[in-house]
């Protein structure tokens, strides 16, 4: 949390003050203090040194106008649920996600005249999310933040897209400035299209001026030579007639480059977002069909049919260690949740994506779930997920977070035979919000069953879930968590 913003490579960014600026990844020092975690433990130090009675002038200066500072602390603790208490707590104490809260908490004391949060959602869970946004909601100060979580970017005064090496600043939240951002590009593909219209129209005239030149050519030549006119008037009118058509000709050229030169502009000013449409093959997933069931021994969920299920709760509920139970990569434990698979064709999309292999390619991560599709296949696959070209045959160590998410997709949605599950933990974080709707996108074609770890209320909602598995904080499944058919 303590670090300094990157510098730029290029350009030039003035800020006038500190800035404040909370890492995409904490490093944390497991021993430190909550205290130390705020930032606040020099100024702390030298609150208690003088209340002992150690008139030291530095200790004046490290406090400056925070007399009030451990005050603040406690009463801002205690908007994040801790307690004052708390401030000697050690950090490896701490969850994830309580880390990032305590860290934005510090940086909030600390009144900085602008604060850079670089994607502080990531991780969090519902309530942490939600302790998130209420300190977002009172900041004092300026505040810029990096993120893909819808949710939050709804909270924001001003959205700034960076977008072909531009930065471009718009008044209001997301949601406005995506339908800004629709009507301009419906605006610009008109633009180009009448652009192209009257490019076609400038080259028809020019064939038909083309076509006029010629024939008055021709007549002009026959007259010449059978019209019975002077030899010297000939030539003069064939002179005056040779100038018109040149200067005719130079005239529809110019138009038509004109023309040419709209389209381009036109073209240049229509965003290339390329978009996902899938033939998934047939997973043979009836309705009805028994899929998998998960339960903690008290409540259990049934999957059945081409159901999309999400599994939710507090962070160190058990989530991801729920899925692993349910796919036999971990042994079931009594009172936490288990489950049984009815079908040994099941695809699996980890958290953090550790299930490529770095070393190879693209296409040879595809062909280790497919190895009966011929390359020609394998490389279409790909394709319809926006990989191709070099990136398919390069090591999957050199691609994009983007790059990768799609291998790992591909792997997901083209094995051969088709997986009849897909399991999917947290497959959002890290993601921006392109990489999102693509995933979306991906998965309305599967017609299997989708059971998902995740906070990303917006995509739950985008994906269409019929069923939510809620875990309490203790691991177990809630009484509500699922429809009454399934308990």
């Amino acid at each position: 949390m303590g670090a300094r913003p990157p510098r730029p490579t290029t350009g030039r960014i003035d800020v006038a003050g500190p800035v404040g600026y909370l890492q995409q990844t904490l490093t944390l020092d497991t021993d430190a203090t909550i205290t130390d975690l705020l930032g606040i433990a020099d100024t702390l130090a030298a609150l208690r040194a003088i209340e002992s009675g150690d008139a030291d002038e530095r200790h004046f200066d490290t406090i400056g106008e925070d007399w009030d500072l451990e005050a603040r602390a406690a009463q801002a603790l205690h908007e994040i649920g801790f307690a004052a208490a708390d401030l000697d707590r050690r950090v490896g104490q701490l969850s994830g996600g309580e880390a990032v809260l305590v860290a934005v908490t510090g940086l909030r004391l600390r009144r900085t005249p602008v604060t850079v949060l670089d994607e502080p959602t990531n991780n969090l869970d519902r309530a942490a999310r939600s302790d998130l946004a209420a300190l977002i909601d009172t900041w004092p100060g300026t505040l810029v933040v990096v993120s893909h979580d819808r949710a939050l970017l709804e909270r924001m005064d001003h959205t700034a897209e960076l977008h072909a090496e531009r930065l471009e600043l718009f008044g209001g939240p997301y949601s406005a400035w995506r339908q800004h951002l629709d009507q301009r590009q419906a605006a610009a593909e008109q633009a180009a299209r009448t652009a192209a219209q009257v490019l076609k129209a400038e080259q028809r005239q020019r064939i038909e001026a083309e076509t006029e030149l010629a024939r008055r050519e021709r007549t002009a030549r026959a007259t010449q030579q059978h019209g019975g006119i002077p030899r010297i008037v000939a030539g003069n009118r064939a002179g005056r007639a040779q100038n018109t058509a040149a200067a005719l000709r130079g005239t529809q050229e110019a138009k038509v480059r004109a023309a040419e030169r709209a389209r381009a502009a036109a073209a240049a000013r229509v965003r290339r977002e390329e978009r996902i449409h899938l033939e998934l093959p047939d997973p043979d997933v009836p309705a009805g069909r028994r899929i998998a069931e998960s339960g903690d021994g008290a409540t259990t969920v049934v999957i059945q049919g081409p159901e999309r299920v999400a599994l939710v709760g507090p962070n160190g509920a058990g989530k991801s260690t729920a899925l692993e139970t349910l796919l036999g990569r971990r042994a079931a434990t009594a009172g936490r949740v288990g489950g049984t698979l009815f079908t040994d064709r099941v695809g699996y999309l980890p958290q953090r994506l550790d299930n490529l292999d770095e070393r190879a390619s693209a296409l040879e991560n595809l062909r280790t779930v497919a190895d009966s599709l011929p390359p020609a296949a394998l490389r279409n696959q790909l394709a319809r997920l926006l990989l191709r070209g070099a990136a398919v045959d390069r090591p999957v160590s050199t691609l994009s977070g983007g790059e990768r998410f799609r291998v790992s997709l591909a792997r997901l949605l083209f094995a051969d035979p088709p997986a009849q599950l897909l399991v999917l933990d947290e497959p959002t974080n890290n993601l921006d919000i392109a990489s999102v709707e693509q995933l979306v996108a991906a998965l309305s074609g599967y017609r299997g069953a989708v059971l998902v770890v995740s906070h990303d209320e917006q995509f739950l909602a985008d994906l269409g879930v019929d069923t939510v598995i809620a875990l309490d904080a203790g691991g177990r499944i809630a009484p509500d968590a699922a429809p009454p058919a399934n308990r």
